[in-house]
């Protein structure tokens, strides 16, 4: 039984995909284009039928598209020019206000040579809407930067954390005995800081983390430097080309701009507002190679005698070798 031949009214099914159609002649001319073309060309098929695009479209269509146009219309080779190299070829809007911004809609066109018997070679275009895509694709970068940002920051205090002072500690260390140029690495935390949650309470306590966070972070001014928040209520800087002066003055910097918050800390042994102490720690490539662990108990080591010697204050060392010492500063 042979099955009934079908009369197929092509335009109007094309006209029902929610995607472009192009059918051009050997020579470039439109035939036909669909609803979808019109809708988001502003342009009839009666106006553009019998026309070039480059004429449909004068300097608007982009210098990738008419090359591979031409070698689809010349050369019989099907092209696909996608959405992540070719963002807009053709001058498609998703809304009419769209066009004075040149706002054009994302979109990939696949050209097709087609033999038609009777009518030589025709060259089919079919342009697919990815605003979607390339939605998602904005949504999933956004998403992957974000992961990638909580990995190395500290989610309180927003500044970087424990795993990425370790990261760049070790980083500087290596480049600092490539280059022979000194780095510092500056420790400090909040004097009395149980006293301080036991008296006023965690969710305050977290409040002067952030405030010291940002105190902290407005004095240390070079791109390469780097604050972190070494756990607890403990911060840590480091500070590569940085000798010992320079990272004494930094030390001394964030000392002054927390204590200038001027937090209340009744419970405090040392001064009526929230202070810090600071243990700096100073490598000379000249001395060797120190691990990171190294320069790390160095300056806790300085950070202790701070402590014991009355807190709100700076100590430094430089190698594990030399007597500590002391930064001037005005004691409270």
């Amino acid at each position: 039984m042979t099955a009934p031949r079908l009369k197929v009214n092509w335009p109007m099914l094309s006209d029902a995909l929610a995607l472009g159609l192009v059918l051009l002649d050997g020579k470039g001319r439109v035939l036909h284009w669909n609803a979808w073309i019109s809708r988001h060309a502003g342009i009839a098929l009666a106006d553009a039928q019998g026309h070039t695009l480059e004429e449909v479209f004068p300097e608007a269509l982009s210098a990738p598209f008419r090359k591979a146009l031409g070698n689809a219309l010349r050369h019989r080779l099907p092209i696909v020019l996608s959405n992540v190299l070719h963002h807009a070829p053709l001058p498609l809007y998703a809304r009419p206000e769209h066009r004075h911004g040149d706002q054009r809609l994302p979109q990939s066109v696949t050209i097709t040579p087609v033999a038609q018997p009777g009518a030589g070679h025709l060259c089919l275009l079919q342009v697919t809407d990815t605003s979607t895509l390339a939605t998602r694709e904005r949504v999933l970068q956004l998403r992957s930067d974000r992961l990638s940002r909580e990995a190395v920051v500290d989610g309180l205090t927003g500044i970087y954390n424990r795993k990425y002072l370790d990261d760049k500690l070790r980083a500087e260390l290596e480049r600092a005995q490539r280059s022979q140029i000194p780095v510092a690495l500056v420790m400090f935390d909040v004097d009395s800081f149980k006293a301080y949650n036991d008296t006023y309470g965690h969710p305050a306590g977290d409040r002067v983390l952030v405030a010291i966070a940002h105190a902290a972070r407005e004095q240390i001014n070079r791109a390469t430097d780097v604050l972190a928040r070494y756990g607890g209520e403990e911060f840590a800087a480091v500070l590569p080309a940085s000798d010992k002066i320079g990272a004494q003055m930094v030390a001394e910097k964030i000392r002054a701009a927390v204590e200038a918050l001027a937090i209340p800390h009744q419970a405090s042994s040392v001064a009526p507002c929230v202070t810090v102490s600071l243990g700096v720690a100073c490598h000379d490539p000249r001395d060797g190679y120190p691990g990171a662990h190294e320069l790390l108990e160095l300056a806790d080591r300085a950070l202790y005698v701070a402590k014991r010697s009355g807190r709100n204050q700076v100590r430094w060392t430089i190698s594990s070798a030399t007597p500590l010492d002391i930064f001037p500063v005005t004691q409270r």
